[in-house]
């Protein structure tokens, strides 16, 4: 799996050897690809990433390196399959299929980086109660309703709005900053996902609960250091997701992430 992104030439690290079997999934670098050693015949599937698509610092991707995601893990092994078959056939889906393909396929790859991170996913916090859950799904239920608020959450939670607002306090955030947080990040993903249509960015704004596309943008900036438009337009040129051409182009080259059933043991070399 290989990460896009970072700013600079890539840090220079000490040659280490890691050893990846059948199945396993891999996250490397791509400013910096490991050479691929096998005694036996092998296939592997590339897929290049964005890295801000996943969610990630470049403190991330490093430790992700580290190690390869195994097979035996139950996400790999609903993946791992998953991904191999992709590779083959999403040339042949139509752009909207393919499409959200590729949305939904970072996605799944975000959440595979977050859980080898040994992170909460997306829309959680950390040690939450079952009230807290409750409460958090509530809000992203209700994500696209301009109206959702303290007292909205709270009525529907039969708690009080202070009450509400310690439960925040207690995680280190606020009511509004993390619904502001979720309604970010799903733009944040329609604009990637849309960046074929004919969506504005002020649709996109409106539809996740953004009345002022002047504060949309004001804090989108803020949080992801670029605007919608810029964000918008780097989705165009393919950064999210390299396109099914790509991956067919990177089956066969001496670097990558995704073994088939069919390989033998190999070494990667960072």
């Amino acid at each position: 799996m290989g990460v896009r992104g970072g700013h600079g030439a890539a840090a220079v690290r000490h040659a280490r050897d890691i050893f990846l079997e059948p199945g396993d999934i891999c996250f490397y670098d791509a400013r910096h690809p490991p050479t691929l050693n096998s005694p036996e015949g092998f296939r592997m599937k590339v897929f290049l990433v964005r890295r801000e698509s996943l969610g990630l610092e470049e403190c991330d991707v490093q430790q992700l390196m580290k190690a390869p995601v195994t097979r035996t893990s139950r996400l790999t092994a609903l993946l791992s399959p998953f991904l191999s078959e992709l590779a083959d056939t999403a040339s042949s889906s139509p752009p909207p299929v393919s499409d959200m393909l590729a949305w939904n396929t970072v996605n799944l790859l975000a959440t595979l980086a977050a859980e080898h991170l040994g992170r909460h996913v997306t829309g959680t916090l950390d040690g939450q109660s079952p009230l807290m859950s409750r409460i958090l799904q509530f809000i992203d239920l209700h994500l696209t309703d301009a109206d959702l608020s303290p007292k909205v959450i709270a009525r529907a939670q039969h708690i009080s709005v202070r009450y509400l607002h310690r439960l925040f306090q207690d995680e280190g955030t606020t009511v509004g900053r993390w619904i502001q947080r979720r309604r970010l990040e799903e733009c944040r993903r329609n604009l990637l996902l849309r960046v074929r249509g004919h969506q504005t960015i002020a649709a996109v704004a409106n539809r996740w609960g953004f009345m002022s596309a002047t504060h949309f943008s004001r804090v989108f900036r803020a949080t992801y250091g670029m605007s919608p438009s810029e964000w918008r337009d780097t989705a165009g040129r393919g950064a999210d997701l390299a396109a099914a051409e790509n991956c067919s182009v990177h089956c066969e080259v001496n670097f990558g992430a995704h073994m088939d059933e069919t390989a033998g043991l190999a070494r990667l070399t960072w």
